[in-house]
């Protein structure tokens, strides 16, 4: 919904993905390495109250963002073997 991209399965990529960007104003956001670290410092925090995102989590009010791979955390996959995932994935980017 916040028009991200569709990153492949062990691409090693991350994608950063803008809600409402202040400037650049049009800024699509940044694919970067899995292995990068970016740190946000917000201006003036109670003048412009900031709210972070990541993985259906929200934190509102922050003064920094540090953005980084956490890799300690893994996950399995479910999904229904009668319906191949890549062919899903496709299926969601285009009409088909």
């Amino acid at each position: 919904s916040a028009h991200g991209p569709v990153l492949p399965l062990g691409s090693d990529i991350l994608a950063l993905t803008p809600i409402s960007p202040f400037r650049p104003r049009r800024w699509k956001g940044a694919i970067i390495p899995a292995d990068a670290y970016i740190k946000f410092m917000v201006q003036d925090c109670k003048k412009r109250p900031v709210s972070a995102t990541a993985d259906n989590f929200e934190v509102r009010d922050v003064d920094c963002v540090e953005v980084f791979e956490d890799k300690s955390v893994s996950l399995q996959l479910l999904f229904d073997p009668e319906h191949n995932l890549e062919d899903r994935i496709i299926n969601e980017q285009f009409i088909i």
